[in-house]
Order: structure tokens, then C-alpha cells, then sequence
């Protein structure tokens, strides 16, 4: 598939997020009535990174690591159990009520289900709409002209709102899906997998409308996903997250060429080369075992069940630390 270039980040771009030290942990309880404790869930654990206004950090790893409740917790649609969230220095963990609703204007989320993520009972026109129903921007023409307006920005036909989602493809109803996004003119997006649930044929033309939007409109995106060759193509940086912790973050040229970390290293070896010779050349490093439980992580290093190079210092605490190996390249590797 073909997709359009990268824009470069303006080095006098201003950070527009910052987390610091986020968790999100789920108590599990035992029993009825009186049930207890037992364990905790460690979904998001102490995680730290920046997104710079323009920008597109992509944030991969394995299906359960806790991307997609990092990326609910900065939009405070998950509560964090600890940590600070920033936008624009404002710390959205102390939002609440009327103060975060008017906050979540500048923010929004592109799910990764077209297909759950509309409401089969309303028409486009409705689902596009709701946004300014709900925040009070516009009334009757102008509501509807601003949803047709939407509509012709992301590509699709502005007599299509009388129409409901079942008449769709699958791509058409991410394309709505973005229009509901886009219709408070945020300035932060979180797309988590939006392409996960599409054809091939169809993940480059979202894609490629994704970036022109972004040019157009100065958007920043938290880019969610599994597939890396995309995330290459799409992210102006990349953070790699195993068992609910950034192990690995870089510009996106960095990463993929000179990755640090034996679980990066072990990811971009399973990404496929459209070159038979250097297909057949290269070294696939193959991890053993499975990815521990999150109730009950490894001491230590949460990869060191499962790295190649792991040491005995690796199984012990404390744990690596998530340190600056050169301008803008974080590992946690004791072996880096």
C-alpha cells in the first residue's frame, strides 16, 4: 500500500502532553459479599513520555500491554490510579465535572471498531452532530452544514446523512468515525487502532487522510497499533510498551534502525521485508515462553523471562531504569 510521505516536527514545536509517572491498576476482589482483595492488575505502570503539538507518537507493542488504557487514561476515560496527565500544563487528573468537560472539547478519540463504535440507531447526520448538540456550537442549518462540511473533509458524500451506519463499508465508518472526531476542532487525538478492523486495501487511503487532516488542521496524535511497518510510515516517533511500561522510545529512524532494547529488537525482526535476499539474509530473533501476567509481573525487568540476554541482575530489583541514551532515545535496558 502507498502512503504519503512523512512530515517533518518544527524543532520549535511546544509540548501539548505530558505524563508522568501514569498508573492504572485494577484491584481484583474474591468472594460475594464480603469479598477481598487479591491482587492488582498493573495495566499502566509508571509510564512517562511527551507529545509535541504537530506531531505523531506511535505506541506499539504485544495485544494486553496497556496501550489502549494509556491512551483512555490521558483522555481521563479511565481514572489513573496515580501519576499526572498535562495539556498545555494543565494537569487533567484534577479535572473534574464541568471543568473536564470543557477540556475533553480539545481532545478525542478515534476507536479502533468502526463497526461498535457508531450507533446502529442514528442517522451520520445524528452521529456527526452529537458533538455539537452535546457543547451547544450550533442549531438547525448551521448544525446541518457544519455536518455535511464534515463530511466533504473526510471524503464521503454530504447527502449521506440521512443514512445509517449498517449502509456503510467498513471504511466509510472509520471515515465517519473521524468526522465525529474532528467536529469540535481538537487539537489532540487518540486513534487507537483505527485501522485494525479494515481491509488492506482500504488501511492506506485512511491513513493517508489521517496525515492530510493533520497537515491541515495541526493535529497531534497518540497512533496506536500493532502493525510497525505502518506506525514506521505514519509516527514522527515511536514508544514501545511490554507488560504496561514504555521499554523503548525514539524518532521513528532511530528506532527502526538502530533499536536498543531486545524486545524492540525482537518486534522489528518479525516485521517482514518485501526483499526476497534480504528476506532470506536476515536474523529472526524468536522469544520463548509467554508474556507474564500483569497480576503477578517478573522481579526485576519485566522482559527477563523472555530475553535472550538477560542476566542476573535483570531478574533483581530495582528494575531498569528509563534513562536517555542519546538525544531523545529512552531505554529501560540494564544491558544498554
Amino acid at each position: 500500500m502507498e502512503l504519503a510521505p512523512l512530515a517533518p516536527i518544527p524543532k520549535t514545536a511546544r509540548t501539548l502532553i505530558k505524563v508522568e509517572n501514569l498508573q492504572v491498576h485494577f484491584p481484583l476482589y474474591q468472594g460475594g459479599i464480603f469479598s477481598r482483595q487479591m491482587g492488582v492488575l498493573k495495566a499502566v505502570d509508571n509510564v512517562n513520555f511527551t507529545i509535541y503539538q504537530g506531531e505523531t507518537l506511535g505506541l506499539v507493542g504485544e495485544s494486553g500491554c496497556g496501550k489502549s488504557t494509556t491512551g483512555r487514561a490521558i483522555l481521563q476515560l479511565q481514572a489513573p490510579t496515580g501519576g499526572q496527565v498535562y495539556f498545555e500544563e494543565r494537569e487533567l487528573t484534577q479535572l473534574s465535572g464541568e471543568n473536564l468537560r470543557q477540556m475533553r472539547r480539545q481532545m478525542q478519540m478515534i476507536f479502533q471498531d468502526p463497526y461498535a463504535s457508531l450507533n446502529p440507531r442514528m442517522t451520520v447526520g445524528d452521529i456527526v452532530a452529537e458533538p455539537l448538540a452535546i457543547y451547544d456550537l450550533a442549531q438547525g442549518q448551521g448544525k446541518m452544514a457544519r455536518v455535511r462540511e464534515l463530511l466533504d473533509i473526510v471524503g464521503l458524500n454530504p447527502s449521506f446523512i440521512h443514512r445509517y451506519p449498517h449502509e456503510f463499508s467498513g471504511g466509510q465508518r472509520q471515515r465517519i468515525a473521524i468526522a465525529r472526531a474532528l467536529a469540535l476542532n481538537p487539537a489532540f487525538i487518540v486513534c487507537d487502532e483505527p485501522i485494525a478492523a479494515l481491509d488492506v486495501s482500504i488501511q492506506a487511503q485512511i491513513i493517508n487522510l489521517m496525515q492530510a487532516l493533520q497537515r491541515e488542521f495541526n493535529l497531534t496524535y497518540l497512533f496506536i497499533a500493532h502493525d510497525l511497518s505502518v506506525v514506521r510510515h505514519i509516527s514522527d516517533r515511536v514508544a514501545v510498551m511490554y507488560l504496561g511500561k514504555i521499554v523503548e522510545l525514539a524518532d521513528h529512524r532511530t528506532l527502526y534502525e538502530t533499536p536498543q532494547h531486545p524486545y524492540t529488537q525482537a518486534l522489528l525482526s518479525a516485521v517482514p521485508i518485501p526483499d526476497p535476499d534480504l528476506e532470506a539474509q536476515r536474523q529472526r530473533i524468536i522469544l520463548t515462553g509467554d508474556v507474564p501476567s500483569p497480576l503477578n509481573p517478573p522481579p526485576g525487568c519485566n522482559f527477563q523471562t523472555r530475553c535472550p540476554y538477560a542476566t542476573e541482575r535483570c531478574g533483581q530489583a530495582p528494575e531498569p531504569e528509563f534513562r536517555e541514551i542519546a538525544p531523545g532515545h529512552f531505554v529501560a535496558c540494564h544491558l544498554v
